[in-house]
């Protein structure tokens, strides 16, 4: 019992510690909610961002009703409106798609209300995805070309993250139910950084580092100790919803429940093809690449990397056979800390900051992880491209919303066939 309330108080003090500077510092100002009709109060409001892509919107209108409210929002230069509501109730905000730029439609046309209801929080943000109908006036190939490169985008960010679930699973068995809070994290403090004006090279190097530091601490003060004591698996797996409890409602009290975009500065965009994006998606694609391969390195061609592999196959061997099998694991979790941060800033360029993104996308990486094969690296990060494919193509048919329950039926069809997975060996099944 003196152990949870230790653990407990650090976490309150460790979150305490990383958010009461910087939530002064964030002096980024915020949108002017439009004014309303009446006596309204700007302590309620809706709003959001409307992009095309990742690239903003000026100038879009959205109308917001409710009670015998009605006001309407216009973006601004970064995409953002916001209208100020009398209170607390149900509202319903409709996009005005003739005030969308030339080229540009809803992804899902029949589908441009939204219901919202502003109750247990002040203020709602609410998404209203465009940049479909871009390609309406191209061939379908180009607009399979357009989705299949976001979705390469989206798998390799994801790859990140799951790299670092399939390295703990390998070498401890653990399923980490908070790896999606080692995601925003990343997010979090990067937004921070930036908020506060500090270089974008300086702020990614340091929220890397306080990532691996994330991860270091989570092993040295939670998961050793239980692994020391025996600990089931089970009960070392509710222990990681308990911890993804904490730290994700942690985000939402100092953090706020809207969602924030980190601005990088950078404004050019590339166009290859029939897509044209942002230069800022083709550097954290370049980033992606660039860490995997040293993952790969690091994995098949150091000592540590191979003794990593030594442990994910038998830590009962690895250890009889010399191996320090506490330290590789130390340094699996710091890797995974450090990944999942860096992945958690890309997401944040690519979507948006939000207190819980990555319990949003938590499921998307445990199937990546399966689909590729439980333990393997490498199956991770085929297994990221194929979800993060299949999801971006599956909007030409479907809506935006369904497309993760996609990428689960691919993984249900795929696991019928080869319950290891795509590059799993069937010894590890069971």
């Amino acid at each position: 019992m003196a152990l949870v309330v230790s653990l407990l108080a650090s976490a309150i003090a460790v979150l305490s510690l990383l958010f009461a500077t910087p939530a002064s510092a964030q002096t980024t100002p915020a949108p002017t909610p439009s004014a309303g009709t009446g006596d309204v109060s700007s302590t309620y409001s809706v709003g959001g961002i409307i992009r095309a892509e990742d690239e903003p919107l000026e100038g879009v209108e959205v109308s917001v009703e409710g009670s015998g409210f009605s006001e309407i929002g216009t973006t601004g230069a970064d995409g953002r409106w916001s209208v100020a509501v009398p209170g607390p109730g149900a509202y319903t905000a409709t996009l005005q798609v003739d005030t969308l730029p030339e080229g540009v439609a809803p992804r899902d046309p029949d589908n441009v209300t939204r219901d919202v209801t502003i109750g247990t929080t002040n203020t709602v943000n609410v998404l209203f995805p465009t940049g479909e109908g871009t390609a309406a006036s191209g061939s379908i190939w180009d607009t399979i070309f357009t989705r299949f490169f976001y979705g390469l985008n989206f798998g390799l960010l994801l790859a990140l993250a799951a790299i670092g679930i399939s390295l703990i699973f390998g070498t401890t068995g653990v399923n980490n139910f908070a790896h999606g809070e080692m995601l925003t994290f990343g997010a979090i403090i990067f937004y921070i950084f930036t908020a506060m004006g500090w270089n974008l090279i300086l702020a990614l190097l340091i929220t890397v580092a306080l990532s691996v530091a994330l991860g270091y601490t989570q092993d040295a003060v939670l998961f050793k100790p239980l692994r020391r004591r025996g600990v089931g698996l089970v009960q070392v797996l509710i222990v990681t919803i308990g911890l993804s409890i904490v730290l994700r409602y942690g985000y939402l009290f100092f953090f706020g429940g809207g969602t924030q975009n980190i601005a990088t500065g950078i404004a050019d965009t590339v166009t290859i093809g029939p897509v044209t994006v942002t230069l800022t998606s083709i550097i954290s694609m370049g980033v992606s690449v660039v860490m995997l391969a040293a993952v790969a390195y690091f994995l098949t061609r150091t000592r540590i990397g191979k003794a990593t592999r030594a442990v994910s196959d038998n830590a009962s061997l690895a250890s009889a056979s010399g191996i320090n099998v506490d330290r590789v694991i130390r340094i699996v979790w710091m890797m995974a800390g450090g990944l999942t941060g860096l992945s958690g800033v890309l997401y944040g360029l690519y979507r948006g900051v939000t207190w819980d993104m990555g319990f949003a996308i938590l499921l998307l990486l445990f199937a990546a992880v399966t689909l590729g094969g439980l333990g393997s690296a490498f199956g991770a990060l085929v297994g990221s491209l194929i979800i993060g494919i299949i999801t971006e193509l599956s909007t030409i048919v479907i809506p935006p919303d369904l497309r993760y329950a996609v990428a689960l039926i691919v993984l249900i069809g795929v696991l019928l066939f080869r319950p290891q997975g795509v590059l799993g060996r069937k010894e590890r099944i069971g």
